[in-house]
């Protein structure tokens, strides 16, 4: 993964933003699954292992990055169009600046649901496999035919 993102900070007009873990916060939880288990006691606490635990990790700050780079593209005129690769509602806000600003912006969900205040400031769906789209589509959600030409010839 490294290897990738490093070659990506290479690509011109090309922006990555990573957050930091916070592993202050860093915590073990019990599996879901496992937890139905103990409540319905077909399983013990004693009987635990390992595999019924699941670490429980945060990424903090990008959200806040990424949105205040969008903002500073969009007020400064400094792009046309901007791609983002996230389904995340967080950017709601962001999405709706860039587009008061005139840029055409463009969602990237990699397959993943988006909810309706995202999709409603977006100005297309794109995604960089043919595999995402049919599972997006699959999923109910509209991809227009140029989306879906743009996304076919993405590959």
């Amino acid at each position: 993964m490294n290897q990738f993102l490093n070659e990506l900070k290479k690509k011109r007009k090309f922006a990555i933003r990573l957050g930091k873990l916070a592993e202050e916060q860093a915590h073990y939880t019990i599996r879901p699954e496992i937890v139905k288990k103990l409540c319905n006691g077909s399983l013990a606490f004693s009987d635990l292992t390992e595999t019924d635990f699941c670490l429980e990790v945060e990424q903090k700050g990008v959200d806040m990055k990424i949105g205040l780079d969008i903002s500073s593209l969009a007020y400064k005129r400094q792009v046309e169009q901007i791609i983002l690769i996230s389904g995340d509602s967080d950017f709601v806000s962001a999405a709706k600046l860039a587009r008061r600003e005139g840029i055409d912006f463009v969602l990237d969900p990699l397959g993943a649901p988006i909810k309706p205040d995202l999709f409603e400031h977006i100005d297309g769906l794109r995604t960089c496999n043919q595999a995402y789209t049919q599972n997006t589509t699959a999923k109910g959600l509209s991809v227009s035919p140029e989306d879906k030409a743009n996304a076919d010839n993405t590959h």
